[in-house]
């Protein structure tokens, strides 16, 4: 058996010797398929029924911990070792993804003239790091998955220096950025509970693989929450900056998605290194940036990171079942 592990809280894409996909993968595969469905029910509840969520706000790190502990109950050592084996591929998927999705973020703020709580909610899911569907995605896309894998786990482990200080840079001229208090709470947040989720899987891996089926849905489940209380917090403003916050966001995805898989194309790295990068430049994790915007900001700014939650994946569903089906012709 051949296992890659994804990223926060989707089960390994394992397959079989036959090719058929393993118990963990097939979890994986739905939970992604159902996770759009999961978060737009989540997100309409938050809007009819707001005040089932009122004083939820702060519980939203804690929430966003859960995912991220998920995402270190599935990683192994092994996760590490591609950065070894190709550092400059992997460094370039770093740079495109902190480069291209700020960037787009910032343009895309400028070009649509948004008020300074969106603008800064759009900017900060561009500094974020990799989307946490990123892995499974680029495996049904037939990418390369081990890139995909090494750029995921990079681009989270640095996001306490590399996202605070871009948010400052990129959204500093529309809102105050704490770039400092930023810093403490993605340690918080992100790297102490992936790393708790490590330590727990390396002490305990044989318990740790009976439930890897089930981490996809219970992270689901937990950004399903999470995107229902932004909603809430926010109900008032939707009707009227839903439209254009969708607008902003399917920009914001469709040009990462595609200038990634440029930039794959033009560093020459072959077709399934293409389609990671695209996967790994176009996907955020958006329930950090969601997370971070309510802390920071306001739970208006939050509202991008909750539509981007939903969008994300159904774009990223349909951008892979096209690349499988070239792939598949190609090959």
């Amino acid at each position: 058996m051949h296992t890659e592990q994804t990223t926060p809280g989707t089960a390994a894409p394992d397959v079989a010797d036959d090719g058929s996909p393993a118990p963990a993968d097939r979890a994986a595969r739905r939970a992604v398929t159902v996770f759009p469905v999961l978060v737009l029910g989540a997100g309409a509840l938050g809007l009819l029924v707001p005040g089932a969520f009122e004083g939820w706000g702060p519980n939203v790190p804690y929430l966003l911990g859960v995912v991220m502990f998920c995402m270190g109950l599935t990683m192994t050592p092994v996760d590490f070792q591609g950065v070894v084996k190709r550092p400059w591929v992997v460094a370039l998927g770093l740079v495109a993804h902190y480069v291209i999705m700020p960037g787009l973020g910032w343009l895309i703020a400028h070009a649509l003239d948004l008020s300074p709580q969106l603008a800064a909610g759009v900017i900060l899911v561009g500094c974020a790091p990799s989307g946490t569907a990123s892995n499974v995605v680029t495996y049904l896309a037939r990418g390369d998955v081990a890139l995909s894998v090494s750029v995921a786990t990079v681009s989270t482990v640095v996001a306490p220096l590399v996202t605070p200080p871009l948010t400052l840079l990129l959204a500093g001229e529309y809102l105050p950025v704490d770039a400092g208090s930023m810093v403490t709470d993605i340690l918080k947040t992100v790297l102490l509970p992936v790393a708790a989720g490590l330590v727990v899987r390396l002490c305990f891996g044989g318990y740790v693989d009976r439930v890897l089926g089930a981490l996809p849905w219970l992270s689901a489940a937990t950004v399903a929450v999470i995107v229902a209380v932004v909603v809430a917090g926010s109900a008032d403003a939707i009707k009227s900056a839903a439209a254009l916050v969708l607008v902003a966001v399917v920009l914001h995805n469709g040009l990462g998605l595609a200038l990634g898989y440029g930039a794959g194309k033009l560093a020459r790295l072959g077709a399934p290194a293409s389609r990671a990068m695209a996967f790994e430049v176009g996907m955020q994790n958006s329930g950090l940036a969601a997370s971070l915007a309510t802390a920071h900001f306001s739970p208006l700014a939050a509202l991008p990171a909750a539509v981007f939650s939903v969008w994300h994946n159904v774009s990223g569903a349909l951008v892979a079942a096209w690349m499988s089906y070239r792939a598949r012709r190609s090959g």
